[in-house]
């Protein structure tokens, strides 16, 4: 869904934010990437976080099996794939917080606890553009302008699409923000598509002082 390589991240210090209960940075980390995690869910213990997951893919589950045809099943095959798929990636997530719990931060967005430029690359999933609907534009910005103090060359968030497919109603507004405060911003097709019409990222790449 971000359109990079392993090679790519190699050497790079990575954000993940909101990570959630997920296993990028477990797997990232275990090949030799060095990625961060940072969500409101890591308030919780690791054992409190798998058994809310465990809740929240079932509630999930029950969702999809009456929305299944606003999705694409190329990756997942089936509800019964992605079920345990989902159920994988949290497992992994609970074991890495049990043994690396200092890569996984407690945030509250739009405020982040970290430096100035702390991260060269931040990747941000199913989060911003998607909850537009308790999510204001001004609550946007904040996070977009945290994100980029934290980071040191690009952010990328997919997707640019709401929960029902539809892109962003403020997107070219805040394009226009991001250029007119000196970054290089751009909507990439990506090869990931699993909500239909979800399969564009936004890359934004620091302006260079």
């Amino acid at each position: 869904m971000f359109s990079f390589s392993e090679r790519e991240l190699q050497g790079k210090k990575i954000l993940d934010c909101p990570a959630g209960a997920c296993s990028f940075t477990a797997v990232g980390n275990r090949i030799g990437l060095d990625v961060t995690a940072c969500d409101i869910a890591y308030y919780h213990s690791g054992e409190d976080l798998k058994n809310k997951g465990l809740q929240d893919i079932e509630h999930a589950m029950e969702h999809m099996e009456k929305a299944q045809d606003n999705y694409k099943w190329e990756y997942f095959n089936d509800i019964e794939g992605l079920r345990k798929h989902r159920l994988s990636a949290l497992q992994e997530c609970a074991k890495d917080m049990r043994v690396s719990n200092e890569r996984y931060f407690p945030v509250t967005l739009p405020s982040l606890p970290f430096s100035n430029e702390e991260f060269d690359i931040l990747l941000s999933a199913h989060f911003l553009f998607m909850y537009s609907d308790r999510l204001d534009y001004q609550f946007h910005i904040e996070t977009l302008n945290e994100l980029l103090r934290v980071t040191k060359e690009e952010v990328r968030i997919f997707p640019l699409v709401d929960l029902e497919g539809k892109r962003y109603e403020h997107l070219d507004k805040i394009i226009s923000y991001l250029a007119d405060n000196g970054c290089t911003v751009e909507e990439v097709k990506v090869p990931y598509e699993f909500q239909t019409n979800a399969n564009s990222m936004l890359k934004i790449k620091k302006g260079w002082s």
